[in-house]
């Protein structure tokens, strides 16, 4: 398994699937079920089950081994391209400046009901305390979201799956959530909206529908991110988690 175990194993796998995620997503017109951080998700599952069973081993042994030490070099860049966000944020910084109150006060009360609602179905569903930890921050970005739910004791893994499936559900139902909750006509709801629940996925569907709903997209997600740091916590420790 040495040949496998360099970290250019996994930044060359992740590329890999990532590209042909982005090919069959083109090839048959944009079809979300093709959308490539979910198609690369289960891609490269399928692979590291395949090569554990040729090395006669388990998963989790090939994903530490084997994928983990190149994935933390890629997860390294993730953080600072978040900085990215900035660019259509300061285009419309106008729009920020006269309703930040509005955005603010808006993003903590729909994260805070956001975690009740996590919290009452984890529950429903039957997940204990470390899969309730690991759903609750899945309204921040995923380079913020892993972090914070190791602080809290949930599973990363877990987390970064709820992170990319989050962003295809609104992919997929992005044009009709907007069309059924009369956002057409509130582009500042939109664009808080998309980019709180598909994040970077959500920001670039909310760029297609204007430069005010790409910029409040933008907010959202780095807001959202400060937003969860300080109450996922607070929560967790309040539910007694």
């Amino acid at each position: 398994m040495k040949f496998i175990t360099n970290p250019l194993f996994g930044v060359f796998l992740s590329l890999v699937v990532f590209l042909i995620g982005q090919w069959l997503f083109k090839k048959f017109n944009g079809f979300f079920l093709f959308q490539p951080l979910f198609v690369g998700m289960i891609l490269g599952i399928a692979v590291l089950a395949v090569l554990a069973k040729f090395f006669n081993t388990t998963i989790a042994i090939v994903y530490t081994q084997a994928y983990k030490p190149g994935g933390d070099i890629i997860f390294w860049f993730i953080t600072p391209s978040t900085i990215a966000f900035a660019v259509p944020l300061y285009k419309r910084n106008d729009v920020v400046k006269k309703n930040w109150l509005v955005i603010l006060l808006g993003l903590v009360v729909g994260t805070f009901i956001s975690m009740i609602l996590i919290t009452l179905v984890s529950k429903a569903i039957g997940l204990d305390s470390v899969g309730i930890k690991s759903m609750l921050s899945q309204s921040a970005t995923t380079a913020v979201a892993m972090p914070l739910t190791k602080s809290i004791g949930g599973n990363a893994s877990v987390t970064a799956m709820a992170c990319i499936i989050n962003a295809v559900v609104i992919y997929a139902l992005g044009k009709q959530l907007v069309k059924w909750f009369n956002l057409n006509e509130d582009p500042l709801g939109a664009g808080l909206g998309l980019g709180t629940s598909g994040h970077t996925v959500g920001s670039a569907f909310a760029l297609e529908l204007g430069s005010v709903q790409g910029a409040m997209a933008s907010v959202a997600v780095v807001a959202t991110a400060l937003v969860d740091n300080l109450l996922v916590p607070v929560f967790s420790h309040m539910i007694g988690l």
